[in-house]
């Protein structure tokens, strides 16, 4: 099993972004859930990557080109992939991955977290999100997706498909208790095309 980590590449001012993200890595270790990120080794995205290989855990990171040149991929992984674009990115994390977690981020992490929400919402995936709302962080946002809902523009169901939890043992027990809960794959049943 593995769970698709979303995260910043950058620490954030707060130490409790840094630290979630290190707890998160032990966390899944303890689990036995190998982790799919993004390949960085900057900020919290190489800190949750460091923590949980240290710990002897599988980890599998995915980037583009043009992001591994820019910035600094990181070596020191089980598995490495180096694709072309950021939807061949997103496209290989989701296939590798059971769940998805969002932790603090920038507009790269909400994007992703938005996307694999909207894929959820158009069923053309059925794996469980999780937002680790560490010190607050994702407080507006949440309140912002009430007020949507309450708008109209989305329904309390769609609301419903993520998991929020402010620390990772309980964000990651309640995402394991989604995923045992999903029906099983039909052997060569179609896959959905999330590029």
């Amino acid at each position: 099993m593995r769970f698709c980590v979303f995260m910043g590449s950058r620490f954030g001012r707060l130490p409790a972004y840094r630290e979630a993200a290190a707890e998160l890595g032990r966390v899944m270790t303890a689990r036995n859930i190998g982790v799919v990120y993004g390949g960085n080794v900057l900020g919290l995205m190489g800190v949750l990557a460091e923590t949980a290989f240290a710990l002897g855990n599988e980890v599998i990171g995915v980037i583009p080109h043009s992001i591994a040149e820019a910035e600094s991929a990181r070596t020191e992984l089980t598995k490495l992939h180096v694709v072309d674009t950021m939807h061949e990115r997103k496209a290989l994390m989701s296939q590798l991955s059971d769940a998805f977690i969002a932790l603090p981020g920038g507009l790269g992490t909400f994007e992703e977290l938005f996307e694999v929400w909207t894929w959820a919402q158009l069923g053309i995936q059925a794996k469980p999100i999780g937002v680790l709302n560490v010190a607050g962080f994702y407080d507006r946002l949440l309140a912002f997706i009430r007020q949507v809902d309450a708008e109209g523009f989305i329904s309390p169901e769609d609301h419903d498909l993520i998991v929020v939890a402010d620390n990772p043992e309980e964000l990651v027990e309640r995402l394991l208790a989604r995923v045992a809960a999903r029906p099983p794959q039909v052997p060569g049943a179609p896959v959905a095309d999330v590029i």
